[in-house]
């Protein structure tokens, strides 16, 4: 179990106002939420899950073993329009009877004044999320190459679903013009974000202006998408059982989630990465290569990708502007999350990394 920091979680605000920061769980007001909705019974215990790089998220559980997953905002500061839980939580409720596979929204929660600051509540999904190591089960060549095609498979499914129809019209301003925009948000990012001048950052900016690519029919965008944000049953034959960290969703070009898998797939062949590897399981046998997710995703959902090229520097780029975010607020002391404190060579790093693939003749 992993242990929050003291100042983290507290029974009331009485108990959070001794502390220097603001909690990011008040137990007596949430479990007051939970008993309106019928969701369990009895005391809460909670334990932080996941990576804990964005928004904070929490398994609580309740004395009847009833459990679920709260979704709130780290602490601040936070750029306008980022951490927005319950436009998460819109999205996922829209695609609850579609095909993609998400987890059921229970309860959500507007009013900042329960816990500190909006959140919402899903169910537990049974599974793992795939990071340093699989499941003993899927730790093999032949599972290994399904876990990969079942993470093909998952994204091609949500690109398949009728946004208009669940529900998502107005969800994304303008879905056509959802690249142009991407670059105009996180280049305003950068301007808020940045702790020092990163020139590859700039120039990588630059390029991604001045080759702008059309873009076809839109669809939802999940802009995170990797293999740490994906839950898989713990059972052969693997499977996909959720889609996990939908904050940066939108509706706009579905390559730009392809671009994003490609661009963090490490292959077997590939130089280390660093504290950028964030699923360096995928060098062992059997796993598929990036051009082979690609031609998984053309043959599951009927859509030609093409190069790629561009996608995987927008992805990389924005990865280094929103990881800067994180320093950012690991320097300020509102986030206790020792890995973004490293972040610093690292956002060069990927920016650079950004920067060569500008250079490169190929998708590569």
């Amino acid at each position: 179990m992993v242990e929050p920091a003291l100042d983290d979680v507290v029974a009331t605000y009485a108990d959070g106002a001794v502390n220097a920061r603001e909690p990011l769980l008040v137990l007596e007001p949430l479990r007051a939420v939970l008993d309106a909705h019928a969701l369990g019974a009895g005391a809460l215990r909670v334990e932080p899950i996941g990576e804990g790089h964005s928004n904070v998220t929490y398994l609580v559980r309740r004395d009847d073993g009833f459990e679920l997953v709260l979704r709130r905002p780290p602490r601040g500061p936070l750029a306008p329009s980022t951490h927005d839980v319950l436009r998460e939580a819109r999205l996922l409720g829209a695609l609850a009877d579609t095909a993609a596979r998400v987890p059921r929204v229970l309860a959500a929660c507007a009013d900042e004044a329960v816990i500190g600051a909006p959140f919402y509540l899903m169910e537990r999904v049974a599974g793992e999320a795939v990071t340093t190591a699989l499941p003993a089960a899927l730790d093999t060549p032949a599972e290994r190459r399904r876990v990969g095609m079942q993470l093909v498979d998952a994204l091609a499914e949500t690109h398949a679903v009728d946004w208009r129809a669940c529900g998502l019209d107005g969800f994304t301003r303008d879905p056509g013009g959802y690249l142009a925009r991407q670059l105009c948000r996180f280049g305003g990012l950068w301007e808020q974000h940045r702790t020092r001048d990163v020139a590859a950052v700039e120039r990588v900016g630059a390029w991604l202006g001045e080759h702008l690519p059309r873009s076809g029919p839109a669809t939802i965008v999940h802009g995170d998408y990797r293999l740490g944000n994906a839950m898989f049953a713990t059972h052969a034959p693997a499977r996909l059982t959720a889609i996990l960290d939908w904050e940066m969703a939108a509706i706009g070009d579905p390559l730009a989630d392809v671009g994003y898998l490609c661009a963090v797939w490490v292959q077997r062949d590939d130089p280390p990465l660093g504290m950028f590897e964030l699923s360096g399981v995928t060098r062992g046998e059997g796993f598929p290569t990036r051009e082979e997710l690609v031609a998984r995703y053309e043959s599951a959902g009927g859509r030609r990708v093409g190069d790629i090229r561009w996608y995987r520097v927008l992805a990389l780029w924005k990865a280094a502007i929103f990881m800067e975010g994180n320093l950012r607020r690991a320097l300020a002391g509102s986030s206790d999350d020792p890995w973004a404190r490293g972040f610093g060579d690292g956002v060069v790093q990927l920016a650079e990394r950004a920067r060569e693939l500008t250079l490169a003749g190929s998708s590569g």
